[in-house]
């Protein structure tokens, strides 16, 4: 069809067989017009595939409109880094916050953070130094505040007093977590009430930086299971570690690793080991850790989570499957780009 007619078996229109529709005006030059374009297309393409060109890269994601804050990635202040934000204050009356201590730390200087720095029980156990106008504290991370923002800090009353007036209630502050703080002594481990053979969960403290992973296998021997940490910061192995006594590895954010072993079985008592998670040190004595304190006999299920005077972001758990053998640990890195487009 060269003329811009109808197609000879194409319905006849009104007016009687054998009538030839009227030729559209232009239309032939728009058909030739195109079919140049597909011939060009058609040979673009098969040029390309013979040169091997690469594939067009997918569309960036769309750019966050103006006005509109970016998502803030959970993660607990790590590194040094010095950030800006604000502090009130509150009285956890002597609980250990959603960090599941036995008790707040006997200085009382101790902070509560936003849902976005406590990353699900990530921070417990870390420490900050906090400067405002009357000078600087070091706190530990012991709670969750769930209202606050990123960078607003809820300190301990007597923490707050430090660096300025309580009458103020809300001052601006600067921040910076503390790397390789001193330790009060080696690590402590705290076996969960209703623990037993068949689920194991286990409170890890006075490890200075924030922990990355927890790891338990039995006795002296076989290989490690990786126990999942929980937003109240007990770490768990739902499956069971055995009867004990244990193996517990731990590993911080900075790429420490040391292994504590002889820890008990026995559900709600602090044992403390004869490993500092760094610094060396470690008190003489033998491999089995003597317990500090007792609390009333373990109920007769586990329990899942720790009562807490501020409630806890639900947080998946990760798998507790057999990890890998002892190897060389580095201090997290930035990830590195993936290779595509622009890289």
């Amino acid at each position: 069809m060269t003329d811009g007619s109808a197609p000879t078996d194409a319905p006849h229109p009104a007016g009687g067989p054998g009538r030839r529709r009227a030729p559209r005006p232009g239309r032939s030059r728009w058909l030739a017009a195109g079919g140049v374009a597909v011939l060009a297309g058609v040979l673009g393409l098969t040029l390309a595939l013979r040169a091997g060109a690469t594939p067009a890269c997918a569309a960036p994601p769309a750019a966050v409109p103006l006005g509109v804050a970016a998502p803030v990635a959970a993660a607990p202040p790590v590194g040094g880094t010095v950030h800006k934000g604000k502090a009130t204050f509150y009285d956890s009356k002597g609980a250990g916050g959603n960090c599941s201590y036995p008790s707040a730390p006997a200085n009382r200087l101790y902070v509560a953070l936003g849902p976005t720095e406590y990353a699900a029980g990530a921070a417990c156990g870390g420490h900050l130094d906090v400067t405002g106008p009357k000078g600087t504290v070091r706190v530990l991370v012991m709670d969750q505040c769930p209202e606050c923002a990123p960078g607003h800090l809820d300190l301990s009353r007597e923490a707050f007093a430090r660096i300025a007036d309580p009458v103020q209630g809300i001052v601006s502050v600067s921040y910076r977590a503390v790397v390789d703080p001193p330790l009060p002594g080696p690590l402590t481990f705290r076996i969960k009430e209703g623990a037993s053979r068949y689920w194991f969960a286990v409170l890890v403290a006075d490890h200075g930086n924030p922990l990355r992973a927890v790891e338990v296998r039995q006795g002296d021997s076989g290989g490690w299971r990786a126990a999942a940490r929980q937003d109240y910061n007990y770490w768990l192995v739902e499956s069971g570690a055995g009867p004990g006594p244990y193996s517990i590895r731990v590993t911080d954010v900075y790429g420490h690793r040391v292994t504590a072993g002889g820890v008990r079985l026995t559900p709600g008592q602090v044992q403390r080991g004869t490993v500092r998670m760094y610094g060396g040190g470690a008190p003489a004595g033998g491999g089995r850790p003597a317990a500090r304190s007792a609390s009333p006999r373990p109920s007769a299920s586990p329990t899942p989570r720790a009562t807490s005077p501020r409630p806890s972001p639900s947080a998946a758990p990760a798998s507790s499957s057999p990890s890998a053998p002892d190897a060389p640990v580095v201090p997290l890195a930035a990830e590195a780009p993936a290779a595509g487009c622009g890289n």
